[in-house]
């Protein structure tokens, strides 16, 4: 069975971009009959606006959406309440030794780093070649700064990761020489997205996954470790990213506007517009159940434009 989700993080309320995302996963899961969940990604607290999660969950119910599984209002999956797994996960990638801790701080990492990546400088592997020239006690005593370092994986042997984006196409990536080792558990004790995210998707079955496109990047690092995990490979599909006149992408940070929830079908006809549905303009002054309706029933994933962005236009 097709299993889908839309995970927001509570860092403020959701916005245009938000809606998109969610709009194009929803109308996939429910036109293939599969289920959508929401879960909550409020693993990183220190972003985390106080009242943000319930405003997300009363909006996407003015809005119309309606979750499956055992996620009701009362019982959505918030990554915060689930440690223990990703923990566990820990321990699994620790027993294989690819794991090691890493007491470096980003101006550390900026001024010895001579390699730059997709997403900036790559870590030098400092503290993996401290370790790795550790007698067997010296190394002992240095798995104990598990618990106040980071926690960085060991990328060497990931080779070239590729797959298929339904909507991106052919993506490849060298994390060596594109990523370089990255954290799976920061020094504050908070477990990173990369690995909270591969542990929460195969724990709810997740077997699509639409989401947007800044997330491609981080999509090779999550099947390595769906890979050293044994875990399932969702399929993929990364629709473009909103952005403002200045290429920005909408978010807290560029002041995007909140949701107008007195205008959801308009909100959602913009929505269906950007992701090239060409909904009828009848759908603005249609009911919540006539714009699904019609939403579902015309969805066609290979509409949507193979872009990693695209400027909002509004109506």
């Amino acid at each position: 069975m097709y299993i889908g989700r839309f995970a927001p993080s509570p860092t403020g309320p959701l916005h245009f971009g938000s809606l998109v995302a969610a709009v194009a996963s929803y109308c996939d899961a429910k036109a293939h009959e599969g289920k959508w969940l929401v879960r909550m990604e409020d693993i990183d607290k220190p972003r985390e606006m106080p009242g943000a999660a319930d405003d997300i969950l009363r909006t996407l119910e003015a809005f119309g959406f309606a979750w499956d599984g055992e996620e009701s209002k009362s019982k959505i999956l918030y990554q915060s309440q689930r440690s223990q797994l990703y923990e566990k996960a820990l321990a699994e990638l620790q027993s294989k030794n690819v794991i090691y801790p890493c007491t470096c701080t980003r101006k550390e990492i900026a001024d010895s780093s001579h390699l730059m990546g997709i997403e900036g400088a790559i870590y030098p592997k400092t503290c993996y070649q401290k370790i790795a020239n550790l007698s067997t006690s010296d190394f002992n005593a240095s798995v104990s700064l598990m618990d106040t370092a980071s926690q960085r994986i060991n990328v060497d042997d990931a080779g070239l990761i590729t797959f298929k984006d339904v909507i991106q196409g052919d993506i490849s990536q060298n994390l060596a020489r594109d990523i370089g080792d990255f954290i799976l558990k920061r020094k504050d004790g908070f477990i990173a997205y990369q690995l909270a995210v591969v542990v929460d998707d195969a724990a709810q079955g997740v077997t699509h996954i639409v989401r947007g496109a800044d997330l491609l990047d981080s999509t090779p690092r999550q099947i390595y470790l769906q890979q050293l995990l044994s875990l399932e490979t969702p399929h993929y599909a990364h629709v473009p990213v909103a952005t403002n006149a200045q290429g920005e992408k909408l978010s807290k940070q560029t002041l995007a506007r909140a949701l107008d929830i007195t205008r959801p079908t308009i909100e959602l006809f913009e929505a269906l517009s950007f992701l090239g549905q060409h909904p009828p303009e009848a759908i603005k002054n249609a009911t919540l159940d006539e714009v699904w309706r019609w939403a579902i029933a015309n969805w066609q994933l290979a509409n949507v434009p193979k872009s990693r962005s695209l400027v909002r236009n509004h109506t």
